[in-house]
């Protein structure tokens, strides 16, 4: 197995591609279907295809023959998503590169086998003119019997039809923007659903990834009511603070609906690395699960079948981490091996740790682990830090602090290793990912600050591999698209 190859995440099996944006989920009949974009060569420059996987859970995926491209359609297919007609059909709509307009296309059936020719979505006004609006990554929705569709872009329109064929212009999507974002966001890649009581529009900025907005649907004004926006990427250390690919780690989301009604969503994961290094391998993120409960707090979860992959059990209880780090001096993250606690070994490349710390040995604490510890203070730290109220995983923090949780609660992280890329899930509020590309050590380690800390628990598993339809699909290439 080569060194890019990973056990468990979703990644494209032909070299090197980009964008790599997860388009058109669906569940039928027991099946998901997820596509995501393809750059390739074709006559006269550069086109994009919809490659089309397919899994019984979201981890085991096998390459599908690619029907949505250009030798089909007649242009490259720039990202959308993917929704159900009234009569219950699979259909897509997308942006048609170079065709100036965003596009439907309708499956014939239920396994997507075939496909119905794509047509443009025609906006027009009130009176019968054509709308003067950017056609740039839509959305569509149904909301009893009207289909609504939304254009990406800085202050996207909505317009809306009864049959996915007229469809008339009904003015700003957003009825008012958030303090939090900033001028020269747009709004693409999106995706809009009821979570719980409310409503989520899940997409991106270019220039500062991927994010979110919770808010409510109003009826009569036809409007999405923003509340509450947050964000799911954010830079690393070495990253601009603004820019496409400058800071962009997160990206491009995608999400469906499971049959026992869980939304699961994707993330292709563009720059995550050092310079860029992993901008062309096209991964997906894990599948995380987003619920949003009464207390108004989004939840985010990693996806519960992973739990199938576990074996080989390990549990430790009561691991006091017994030399804290004193004196102004102290440097965090830790360079000096003589100051981490060897906790355990990781032999192997896949693995799931849940590590549960009660909140009275969390609260105020500074203190972390380094997972691919050489024992010199070389390895990935993921850290707490109370004076800001972060997480931090390598360089990347994001907002996440003990002091917020509900009282008596304890701090829970849910670390995922795959190869080089890890992901950490702090107590189902916060996500953070990052890559760890050097030479590795085995060792995971920990340190604290100013006084011992006792972990409860630690929990490890070993997690089998799901990545023989990406192995099979380096060799038979069913996916490879039609380049004249």
């Amino acid at each position: 197995m080569n060194d890019t190859t990973l056990n468990y995440h979703l990644m494209h099996p032909g070299g090197d591609s980009m964008p790599g944006d997860p388009n058109a989920a669906f569940c039928l009949d027991g099946v998901y279907h997820l596509h995501y974009i393809l750059g390739h060569p074709a006559k006269g420059g550069y086109s994009f295809s919809f490659v089309h996987v397919t899994s019984p859970d979201m981890l085991h995926w096998t390459w599908q023959t690619t029907k949505l491209q250009p030798a089909f359609t007649g242009h490259g297919m720039f990202s959308g998503t993917g929704f159900l007609t009234k009569e219950g059909l699979p259909a897509v709509i997308y942006h048609g590169q170079s065709s100036g307009r965003n596009q439907i296309a309708i499956a014939k059936d239920r396994q997507l086998s075939a496909w119905n020719k794509p047509y443009p979505v025609a906006v027009k006004t009130a009176d019968g003119g054509e709308a003067k609006i950017d056609h740039w990554d839509p959305d569509c929705f149904l909301l009893g019997d009207t289909y609504y569709g939304i254009s990406g872009g800085i202050n996207p329109p909505l317009y809306k039809s009864k049959d996915l064929q007229d469809w008339t212009l009904v003015g700003d999507f957003l009825q008012h923007e958030l303090p939090d974002t900033t001028i020269g966001e747009d709004i693409s890649c999106p995706n809009f659903f009821k979570l719980g009581n409310k409503w989520m529009l899940l997409c991106i900025s270019h220039p500062l990834g991927c994010r979110y907005y919770i808010g409510d649907w109003d009826a009569k004004a036809e409007q999405f009511v923003p509340s509450k926006q947050g964000r799911m990427n954010w830079r690393r250390d070495e990253q601009a603070v603004f820019g496409v690919t400058e800071r962009t780690d997160f990206f491009a989301p995608e999400s469906v609906l499971t049959p026992d009604s869980r939304r699961v969503m994707w993330a292709w994961l563009t720059s995550v690395g050092p310079a860029g290094a992993l901008l062309n391998k096209t991964i997906q993120s894990l599948p995380r699960e987003l619920s949003l409960p009464d207390d108004g707090v989004l939840r985010i979860k990693p996806l519960r079948e992973l739990e199938a992959q576990r074996f080989d059990p390990v549990t430790l209880a009561d691991v006091t981490i017994a030399n804290p780090l004193t004196g102004h001096r102290a440097r965090v993250p830790v360079s000096d091996g003589s100051a981490l606690q060897r906790i355990a070994r990781l032999d192997g490349d896949a693995f799931e740790l849940r590590i549960t710390i009660s909140r009275e040995q969390a609260a105020r604490k500074l203190f972390g682990f380094i997972l691919f510890s050489d024992g010199k203070g070389g390895g990935l730290p993921i850290m707490l830090r109370p004076e800001n109220g972060t997480l931090r995983v390598g360089t990347t923090e994001a907002p996440f602090a003990v002091a917020d949780l509900p009282a008596g609660e304890a701090v829970e992280l849910r670390i995922f290793i795959d190869n080089f890329l890890v992901e950490v899930f702090a107590n189902d509020r916060q996500a953070v990912l990052a890559a760890h590309l050097d030479s590795r050590g085995t060792g995971l380690d920990a340190f604290t600050v100013g006084v011992p800390t006792t972990i409860a628990k630690l929990e490890m598993w070993k997690l089998k591999p799901t990545n023989q339809g990406f192995l099979d699909a380096q060799v038979k290439r069913i996916w490879e698209p039609e380049t004249p």
